[in-house]
């Protein structure tokens, strides 16, 4: 039986338009579902868009649309944005879809069959853009950590969630499953923050009408975050799709740790629903050194930097020059560095080079099973290679082998930049091959062979990352007749 997958994002408020600091999870999102189905695994991968809530519905108002028709054509920019990145999710989640309506209503019935809902009145500091209340502990002088904005003053009646019910259930989670929250400085930082204690959950809404109608009350709408929560849940509520839940890895960035950490496994707990597996809580994408902002004009589109360096080179950007779970910076010099030294220099070479010299000589004839094979029987790591001393009459076939193994286990440990690191070590053995062998003369074809099957094991060990430029590669040396081709990378 194939292992299932099943991969979330975090879904993005249409309150804006889609930047690089957005594509970023989603990249990484559809790195991990493309190698996952390479293995083999059954696997859905839902992103979609957050589109309920004060913010969006001023948003709305500032641009003097109707909220329906704002939402609509913002999602659709989302859409037509993972697209152009080579993105493609198995469903592209709206909150305002009818499933969704109809799923979220069902779960506040079910903490409310739980005991866990209460007719309440709140007053408190929220922040509107973060759609948050704030305590004076973390917001000092009521000015919003995130946003520097001074928070409103509001008190409303609301239906409460009993999250002060949950304390220990969450402690005794994070004990017993510390893979639930990763990395680990955010599941230390969670636990700390639990112990101190929990407060009671204000989920409903009376001063705005652009929600989810709560069903309890319909005086009331759902609060946007207990209603954005339940998308990841009611994308297995379709027929076919109920074998995906629980989630095994929900992705999202480090300012969303609390509600999918303590207010998500508490909701789920009350609903009687299985918990997720793991929540991967990432830090931001900078952009040439700044934070990404709207308002300091650096939110760049995602579409506009595939115009200007490809798709390839910017999803294989995002995932090589920084660590994953840590901040990074897209800065746009180190991208150019990084395409035209690796992509153009080092992978383009050498897919160049050997489509030349095997056009020129030929391998058809080459019976593979015949020759001499040694097959290398130690676990290496490539990294720990001296690239120029090693032995280069192994079987590079079986050294490609090896590197897939080492790939499987550090993409299965969300290390991206070490997982290609490990990559574009065995194409700097492959080049090297090439040069010692000298192949333009001695017309070696066991070594063209050897060749011919690394890049096309390159190129399959590529496909999740750069898949646009994997796919020409696998055409061009599948090829009964293999030609030299274009150039794969023009330098920038």
């Amino acid at each position: 039986m194939k292992n299932k997958f099943y991969i979330t994002t975090a879904i993005d408020y249409v309150n804006a338009e889609p930047h690089i600091g957005h594509a970023y999870q989603k990249i990484v999102a559809d790195v991990l579902a493309r190698w996952h189905k390479l293995k083999g695994d059954e696997v859905f991968f839902v992103t979609g868009t957050d589109e309920h809530g004060k913010k969006v519905q001023k948003a709305a108002e500032k641009a003097g649309k109707p909220v329906e028709k704002f939402v609509d054509e913002t999602a659709k920019k989302f859409k037509e944005a993972w697209k152009s990145l080579n993105i493609i999710p198995d469903r592209f989640l709206r909150t305002t879809d009818k499933d969704h309506k109809k799923v979220v209503k069902e779960f506040i019935e079910k903490c409310n069959k739980a005991g866990d809902i209460y007719l309440g009145e709140y007053e408190g500091h929220y922040c509107t853009d973060c759609e948050a209340y704030y305590t004076e502990r973390d917001a000092p002088d009521f000015i919003c950590p995130v946003h520097k904005k001074k928070l409103d003053k509001l008190k409303e009646k609301s239906y409460f969630f009993k999250l002060s019910k949950y304390k220990k259930f969450l402690l005794n989670l994070y004990k017993e499953h510390p893979e639930f929250i990763l990395p680990k400085a955010r599941r230390n930082e969670t636990i700390s923050r639990v112990k101190e204690g929990l407060q009671d959950l204000s989920i409903s809404r009376t001063s705005f009408d652009w929600g989810i109608e709560f069903p309890l009350d319909k005086e009331h709408i759902t609060y946007v975050w207990f209603d954005a929560l339940i998308n990841y849940y009611t994308a297995t509520r379709t027929k076919g799709k109920e074998k995906f839940w629980p989630a095994n890895l929900h992705l999202l960035g480090k300012d969303n740790t609390w509600f999918h950490c303590v207010y998500w496994p508490a909701m789920l707990e009350s609903a009687g629903v299985k918990l997720p597996i793991t929540t991967f809580n990432h830090g931001f994408l900078k952009f040439n050194g700044q934070k990404i902002s709207k308002s300091l004009g650096n939110a760049i589109s995602p579409k506009i930097l595939v115009e200007k360096y490809g798709v390839d080179t910017v999803r294989y950007f995002c995932l090589r020059h920084f660590p994953f779970g840590d901040d990074g910076d897209f800065d746009e010099k180190a991208l150019i560095a990084r395409h035209n030294n690796e992509l153009a220099n080092k992978l383009g070479n050498l897919v160049s080079r050997v489509a030349g010299l095997i056009d020129k000589n030929g391998i058809e004839n080459f019976d593979w099973k015949k020759s001499e094979e040694v097959i290398i029987k130690r676990n290496i790591s490539l990294t720990n290679i001296n690239l120029f001393t090693l032995n280069l009459k192994k079987n590079l076939y079986e050294l490609s082998n090896l590197v897939q193994k080492s790939v499987d286990g550090l993409i299965e440990e969300f290390k991206f930049d070490k997982a290609l690191n490990e990559i574009f070590a065995f194409i700097d053995v492959c080049n090297e091959y090439v040069q010692s062998k000298k192949i333009w003369e001695t017309n070696d074809k066991k070594a063209l062979y050897e060749l011919k099957e690394s890049i096309l094991k390159v190129a399959e060990l590529l496909s999740p990352f750069i898949p646009e430029s994997s796919e020409k590669i696998i055409k061009q040396f599948s090829a009964k007749k293999i030609k030299k081709g274009d150039i794969l990378f023009k330098k920038i």
